[in-house]
């Protein structure tokens, strides 16, 4: 059987261009599966401990304090600053309603959470739902390459043909092999997002009122 190299060294241009995409594809979805499991597990750890740190302190100030040293990716932080900055004066933002200017700000927040919590997942997508189709390409292209190759030799028999197209075959594989990783690691992903942006709402929402009540007793 031809090792890789052989296989390497007997593929065109065309045949080598399509390996080393799926390799590029392979090693980018394996960097963003490792990348978004370390950050969705840092994540998932520090909303349940960080919020809970938050709503046990004595005070809003050590509320912060301890929600800046257990917000790891900060994804809660900003959310809080949100609902505590004050508006400057003479701009439209001071003239609006308090709540309305509230929602806008931790919708903002939560947005950018989210958007951060997303990232990679574009790539994922993109890996799982090509690289089976490059692959197949490079199958296609790898069986034409070697019935071009036997025909110009002479004579055609099954023996010299199920060897070039058996390798050709290979690129096949290799599609599956790089798609498979990235489709499942985008379901998983997705839905360890999806849960965590049902606590990030939760939280919005907590803050909101909070703010809301805060407003309402200094006034």
């Amino acid at each position: 059987m031809n090792t890789l190299a052989q296989i390497w060294s007997a593929g065109d241009a065309v045949s080598r261009a399509v390996a080393l995409l799926l390799l590029a594809m392979s090693v980018s979805a394996w960097v963003v599966i490792l990348w978004k499991a370390w950050v969705l597990t840092r994540v998932r750890a520090d909303l349940a401990r960080a919020v809970a740190a938050f709503w046990a302190a004595p005070d809003l100030q050590a509320g912060r304090e301890r929600l800046a040293t257990l917000d790891r990716e900060r994804v809660l932080l900003p959310a809080l600053e949100a609902a505590l900055l004050r508006p400057e004066a003479g701009t439209l933002d001071a003239g609006s309603e308090a709540e309305s200017r509230l929602t806008r700000r931790l919708r903002d927040a939560l947005h950018r959470a989210l958007a951060q919590l997303q990232s990679g997942q574009v790539l994922l997508a993109s890996v799982g739902s090509t690289a089976p189709f490059v692959g197949l390409f490079g199958t296609v292209w790898g069986i034409y390459h070697a019935l071009v190759g036997l025909s110009a030799g002479g004579s055609i028999s099954l023996d010299k043909v199920t060897g070039p197209v058996g390798e050709a075959l290979i690129m096949t594989a290799a599609g599956l092999a790089v798609a498979i990783p990235a489709v499942l690691a985008y379901n998983l992903f997705g839905k360890q997002v999806a849960s965590c942006e049902a606590d990030l709402e939760g939280w919005a929402h907590d803050l909101r009122e909070m703010a809301l009540q805060r407003a309402r007793r200094e006034a």
